[in-house]
């Protein structure tokens, strides 16, 4: 096709208003024009042939009848009527275009709502019925705008415009579909993300699953995001293509259906090369991190090459677009930094000053892995922090700060000899935290109790190794290993651990001034996820609790008598629950000491407790034995209420936590700790201390 015959007729249509029928018809001109100079080329040279074609058709109306048109038809191009001009054209196009935007956000607002709607049909949760009338009000609103949308644009169907209106439209023309192809790609390659994301749990090496549910409505901004780009991108491509033909149609629906089939077929291979070789990586979101740059390379190439086919001019560079997306470039890599924890809470926690504090002998048993503290003083006191949930990355800073000195006044003001925290120390949950590692906020926390000089010890949470975490389970147990007591002086964790179900099942034992036993310090792990729904937690598994009886029944025998025992651990027992729905109904089988239970507070669970579905029979055989008196766990957030049941007191921590929750930072209220005061004979006092009422 010969670029200077396009540019004759452009110039001969030039006063003619456009619309899509002299758009055909110049379309077809330029066709006949063409085939007709390829005739005479086989006969002249190329000049000659061009200066013979100019001679015989340099006017519309012979250019038009080589087409096949007739001289009337030529005539009433010129007579068609007014033409619509710029000005006017610009402000019905920015009503559309108003009415596009609030069509797409409604249609965004619309599946967000039917994704809470099968959320809560599966949990079968009261909120059902009122998410359902919201997704219908949105889908009723976005059905309202598309339908202006389309009557506004069937009375423009015969529009003509002038030179300035058309050029307007033709600019929007190649900005749109460059908008549509961008937002298509986008929406699949963030779909497939967003899948691995929050399936990893089943992908990346933990079969023990996760929060599905938690992760999906807190990171479903991904999805419905580009989902509006891609509506809003559809609209306004059919309203200019409506007014104006594309330069060419089919080629354009051609690069739709490529572009389209080789997202999905790309992601789809990025996917399942990603399940394959899973345990080949230690972090496999750098799979998708990785395979998302070369995607957009290789956009970027399309646009510069095969998208000028399609387009009235290809890209060029102007400074007011490139400074935008040179923006935009530099806040993603900030994003995808900000992912990579540092120790910005270093400085102050290389401030923190030693606690005075009463020192006792420690020792540890390499073959049993049994810590075992011989109080120099007549009473012991055990600082009880929980949920803490360190992020460790740029975003959660001020919040990890928050949490350290919250964690730093209550050792202060209560000097105990002892922190144990049920966890969740650590929150490597993505978006929420802007954070996958759990390695850094592990060494921080203990590189700041390091610097009070106060023992701890810690039972595991279910956040401690979410599935995309850095470290799984037998690395981040390594990194306990190379913090605790032999190296620090503080960390009381075992190096050698019972083989049952879970992480660090340990016993400390607590002696008197005299070495005879006093009590017995059960850390046990809760354990995280059962793998078998949404928000599934699992329980204290049976081997688990005949550990417990078995050490129990040990320290009894060397005792000569029933030692008094507290069980640690951070997702509560079902006792918990119904200890606390007797209290609310006014049982007295239950006694009430200090705290609240919120329940619906408005976070992740709508649970009064939120505990396992599955019965744990550690409660029961606590009872049998009559050695545990006291057992205290964390996980609700806002749950901190002591309350006791069946002779054993159910103590649900205050907790720390700033970042998890949404809102809680500002909520004062639940934040705090509890103390314990264990004495000489065993009976044993607790305090709670909210963080309100020391600073």
């Amino acid at each position: 096709m010969n670029n200077k015959i396009n540019d004759l007729v452009c110039i001969i249509f030039d006063d003619i208003p456009y619309s899509p029928e002299i758009s055909l018809a110049q379309e077809k001109i330029t066709a006949a024009l063409n085939m007709e100079y390829e005739k005479l080329c086989t006969e002249k040279s190329g000049g000659e042939a061009l200066d013979e074609l100019l001679l015989k058709y340099g006017t519309l109306t012979k250019m038009a009848e080589l087409a096949g048109y007739t001289p009337k038809e030529t005539q009433n191009w010129r007579s068609m009527g007014d033409a619509a001009e710029l000005k006017p054209v610009k402000k019905i196009i920015r009503k559309q275009r108003r009415r596009a935007y609030l069509a797409s956000l409604f249609a965004m607002f619309s599946l967000a709502e039917f994704f809470w709607v099968i959320y809560h049909a599966i949990n079968r949760n009261n909120e059902f019925f009122f998410m359902l009338t919201l997704f219908a009000v949105y889908a009723l609103l976005t059905t309202t705008f598309v339908r202006k949308i389309i009557k506004t644009e069937n009375e423009s169907k015969d529009v003509r415009y002038d030179n300035a209106a058309f050029e307007y439209l033709r600019a929007l023309s190649d900005q749109y579909i460059k908008r549509l192809f961008h937002s298509i790609v986008l929406l699949i390659g963030v779909a497939f993300i967003f899948t691995g994301f929050c399936l990893s749990f089943y992908l990346f090496g933990n079969s023990k699953s996760a929060e599905l549910g938690e992760t999906i409505f807190s990171n479903i901004l991904m999805i419905e995001f580009p989902f509006y780009l891609l509506v809003k991108n559809i609209i306004m491509h059919h309203i200019i293509r409506i007014r104006i033909n594309l330069p060419d149609k089919k080629k354009t629906k051609i690069h739709g259906i490529i572009i389209t089939a080789f997202s999905l077929t790309y992601w789809i291979a990025v996917f399942s090369f990603t399940i394959i070789n899973r345990d080949r990586f230690a972090y496999p979101a750098n799979i998708f991190l990785t395979a998302g740059i070369i995607f957009v390379m290789i956009m970027m190439i399309y646009n510069f090459t095969a998208r000028r086919t399609i387009t009235y001019k290809n890209i060029v560079f102007n400074p007011h677009r490139a400074v935008p997306l040179m923006i935009a470039a530099i806040v993603a890599v900030s994003f995808v930094l900000l992912q990579k924890d540092t120790f910005y809470t270093q400085p102050y926690i290389n401030s923190v000053p030693v606690v005075p504090h009463n020192t006792h002998k420690i020792d540890y048993n390499e073959e049993t892995g049994v810590y075992t503290i011989t109080s120099s003083t007549e009473d012991f006191k055990i600082l009880h922090l929980t949920d803490i949930h360190i992020g460790g990355s740029l975003y959660s800073y001020t919040k990890d700060m928050k949490a350290l000195k919250a964690c730093y006044a209550e050792i202060e003001h209560t000097r105990p000899d002892l922190v144990i925290v049920t966890d969740d120390l650590c929150f490597p949950l993505g978006i929420m935290s802007m954070s996958l590692n759990n390695a850094a906020p592990v060494q921080q926390f203990a590189a700041f109790m390091r610097n009070t000089g106060i023992p701890w010890a810690f039972t595991y949470g279910n956040h401690d190794t979410e599935s995309l975490a850095s470290l799984d389970k037998k690395e981040l147990n390594d990194v306990y290993k190379s913090l605790s007591y032999k190296t620090s002086g503080t960390l009381l964790y075992p190096y050698v651990q019972p083989d049952i179900t879970g992480r660090n099942n340990q016993l400390i034992e607590l002696r008197n001034t005299d070495g005879s036993l006093n009590t017995g310090l059960f850390l046990i792990d809760s354990n995280a996820y059962t793998g078998e729904g949404i928000n599934v937690y699992d329980y204290i598994h049976d081997d688990q609790v005949d550990w417990y009886a078995k050490e129990v029944k040990r320290m009894n025998d060397e005792a000569g008598r029933t030692v008094n025992s507290f069980c640690f651990f951070h997702i509560p027992l079902q006792e918990y629950r119904t200890a606390t729905e007797l209290y609310n109904a006014g049982s007295d089988k239950v006694k009430y000491f200090f705290g609240e239970n919120p329940g619906d507070h408005g976070g992740i669970t709508n649970d009064l407790v939120c505990c396992s579905d599955y019965p744990s029979k550690l409660f029961d055989t606590a009872l049998k034995l009559g050695s545990t008196t006291g057992m205290f766990c964390g996980h609700d957030h806002y749950n901190n209420a002591s309350i006791e049941y069946k002779g054993i007191r159910l103590t649900y921590g205050m907790s720390i936590d700033y970042l998890a929750m949404p809102g809680i930072e500002q909520e004062t209220s639940q934040r705090g700790a509890e103390l314990i005061t264990i004495h000489p004979d065993s009976s044993w006092d607790l305090e709670q201390i909210p963080l309100t009422s020391i600073t």
